[in-house]
């Protein structure tokens, strides 16, 4: 089996489903905790066939608050520099961003939560992680941050009505995600009321669409893991 390394940057944000899937597809993990230290060096990734970073309520930046992000730009860096397949949620896809030369910005623009509408690129069509994802689909998604500008060389591969950089391809094997594959139904129904009201939000609202989006929003997170397996495996 190949091994896959997945970092969690808040311990309320982890790899929900993600973990059974990468199991179905014959790889197996190692969990990191950035909070709680120990991440590997850089050069230790070599014993890797892939990385997966979470996200987490922080700015790329943010190494005061968070010290371990810049060992975690670390890892992005080498990863990048070595072609190892990278897959970047919410803080992770930012993070790729951030140290691929793009531009990211806390409380930009009007949030997104809950089940959200995105578009794919015509890109995404070729892409072969989100080849086989529906062209029009809906994912989880809960942000006040959002990836201004891509990396230069980044290709665009999906956006929303309120966030035109929802997931990109930097290289051939490193992907930026905004929305959160590893989320559904499940995930909404533990977010607090009262924090979704202060940002206009309904929770009962949010859990109707994202129960109304699930089987297809499952089909194609399902789809998007099978396809950073097959990087991974192809490698």
């Amino acid at each position: 089996m190949s091994r896959v390394l997945i970092i969690v940057n808040d311990i309320e944000s982890g790899p929900g489903r993600l973990t059974r899937w990468l199991v179905e597809e014959d790889l197996e993990f190692d969990l990191r905790i950035g909070s709680h230290g120990a991440l590997p060096t850089p050069e230790a990734l070599a014993d890797y066939a892939g990385l997966i970073m979470l996200g987490g309520g922080l700015m790329p930046d943010e190494t005061d608050r968070a010290p371990w992000l810049r060992e975690e730009a670390a890892l992005v860096r080498t990863a990048l520099d070595s072609g190892l397949p990278q897959l970047g949620i919410c803080l992770g896809g930012q993070l790729i961003a951030h140290v691929g030369g793009g531009r990211v910005a806390a409380q930009t623009g009007a949030p997104e939560k809950g089940s959200t509408p995105i578009e794919l690129s015509a890109a995404a069509r070729e892409d072969p992680v989100f080849a086989q994802v529906t062209p029009s689909t809906a994912f989880i998604e809960s942000h006040v941050d959002r990836i201004l500008e891509i990396p230069p060389a980044a290709v665009l591969l999906a956006s929303s009505t309120l966030c035109a950089n929802q997931a990109f391809r930097l290289g051939e094997a490193a992907w930026g995600l905004q929305f959160h594959p590893e989320s559904g139904p499940d995930n909404v129904r533990r977010w607090d009321p009262a924090g979704l009201a202060k940002l206009g939000f309904d929770k009962d609202e949010l859990i109707a669409a994202a129960d109304a989006a699930q089987p297809q929003t499952e089909r194609d997170a399902r789809a998007l893991l099978a396809g950073f397996a097959g990087v991974i495996r192809g490698r």
